[in-house]
């Protein structure tokens, strides 16, 4: 078991946000989490990555118990981040700048520009990119950490529909090279569908995760995509009813 989470739980100014969160994820294993907005879903990303801190409950990679800041993660936000009076390289390769490693991973960057769509762009700048490209750019800079897991926080979220989806398919065909364990948090059930091996499906905060959802189909396309009605109709089934779950609940302890 590569990550392993238990009994997580997470509050904000007394509100309680996660309420034992429990889940695993498989070396090599791509899961998202999926879930209505306010679930809780980018606060689980955070406490991974050590930037906040759980009220309870453990975290274990390899079997091994993670605290606060480690380098088994690495985090993609939905925004680039890209510094813009840097290069491309020299954005993708921030992190062995800061690490002592900058000579080795420009190298490594280098060759890996042509897989992700950026050849001939290493001396540009982000301004002069499309939004996917950079998108593409930032996810190199996460992939060039030596992180064992990809935290991937709504990355094409704040793309546009055609490239979102140029993107994703993009993602789908060189995931296996990339050969990393990947969390993603999602709110598109197609994007989840098509990228995941497994789907945990979140209710409304306070959190749990209430069904796991095994995604089958090795060989996938847009036209596989387009057939999945029924495990759309399943997964949106799945969601509405945690939202109506927590509403009745929230009514039930309503003063009278």
């Amino acid at each position: 078991m590569k990550l392993k989470v238990e009994e997580l739980t997470f509050s904000y100014e007394n509100r309680k946000v996660l309420d034992s969160i429990g889940f695993a994820v498989d070396e090599g294993e791509f899961v998202s989490l999926l879930g209505p907005s306010g679930s809780g879903k980018s606060t689980i990303l955070k406490l991974l990555t050590g930037v906040l801190t759980p009220f309870g409950g453990s975290i274990a990679v390899d079997d091994r118990p993670v605290e606060g800041l480690s380098q088994h993660f690495a985090y993609m936000p939905q925004n680039d981040l890209l510094f813009p009076w840097k290069t491309i390289l020299d954005n993708v390769c921030l992190y062995g700048q800061i690490h002592g490693s900058l000579e080795a991973m420009r190298r490594e960057a280098k060759a890996s520009f042509p897989e992700f769509g950026l050849a001939g762009y290493e001396d540009s700048y982000p301004s002069q990119l499309s939004g996917g490209m950079r998108q593409r750019a930032a996810f190199l800079r996460t992939a060039l950490c030596k992180a064992d897991i990809l935290l991937l926080d709504e990355p094409f979220g704040a793309l546009d529909v055609i490239t979102r989806g140029e993107m994703q398919d993009w993602l789908l065909k060189i995931r296996r090279k990339l050969n990393r364990t990947v969390v993603l948090v999602t709110h598109d059930m197609d994007e989840a569908i098509y990228l995941s091996d497994r789907i945990l499906i979140l209710n409304q905060s306070p959190a749990r995760i209430t069904h796991e959802i095994v995604v089958e189909g090795r060989q996938r396309d847009r036209q596989w995509l387009y057939g999945q009605g029924e495990l759309r109709k399943e997964i949106y089934d799945r969601i509405m009813a945690g939202v109506r779950e927590v509403k009745t609940y929230d009514s039930s302890m309503a003063p009278q």
